[in-house]
């Protein structure tokens, strides 16, 4: 006997329950298992990390930065005259993903390039008297509520363990 493909997905429609929306699909249910899943480390400081990048960005949403955008500003406030490999090597950018952003704050005047009088193929990087003011906002947003909530979270001998454990992956994994 032969199915026509219509009358197959009929079927198929037929049997299916009707959507739920995402609170009631996991309302009704059990929550999902993540075996060993939830025990490997690389998952944990994933989900760790896009939660914390949330609280981010919320904490910065008015002056629309992104925890690398941010991270850019810091460095280029602490190590002026720095060239941009120096920079994205440090944040581990790659280098059309770094130049693109330097794009972005370039074009909202928050740093600027300069060709380098030692390398002339080479461009330096310089906080802008704007990007100098942004970071300012963004340093008092960040400690406020970003980190005053995960201190909060944490305590401070869990946060400054926390710190040495990633400085630790950082640098010898």
């Amino acid at each position: 006997m032969t199915v026509s493909k219509a009358a197959a997905v009929d079927v198929t429609k037929a049997s299916r329950p009707a959507r739920k929306e995402p609170a009631e699909a996991l309302a009704g249910e059990t929550a999902i298992q993540l075996g060993e899943l939830s025990e490997l480390l690389g998952y944990s400081l994933k989900r760790a990390q896009l939660k914390i990048f949330e609280d981010f960005l919320r904490c910065v949403a008015p002056l629309q930065l992104t925890p690398a955008q941010f991270s850019v500003l810091l460095l280029l406030d602490k190590n002026p005259g720095r060239n941009q490999t120096e920079i994205a090597n440090t944040l581990g950018i790659l280098r059309p993903n770094f130049v693109a952003m330097l794009d972005s704050l370039e074009s909202r005047d928050l740093c600027a390039r300069m060709r380098s009088t030692n390398d002339r193929r080479s461009h330096i990087l310089v906080l802008t008297d704007k990007g100098r003011a942004v970071l300012a906002r963004a340093k008092k947003l960040i400690a406020a509520k970003h980190e005053a909530r995960l201190n909060e979270l944490l305590g401070p001998a869990n946060r400054a363990a926390l710190l040495a454990m990633l400085a630790k992956i950082a640098r010898e994994f």
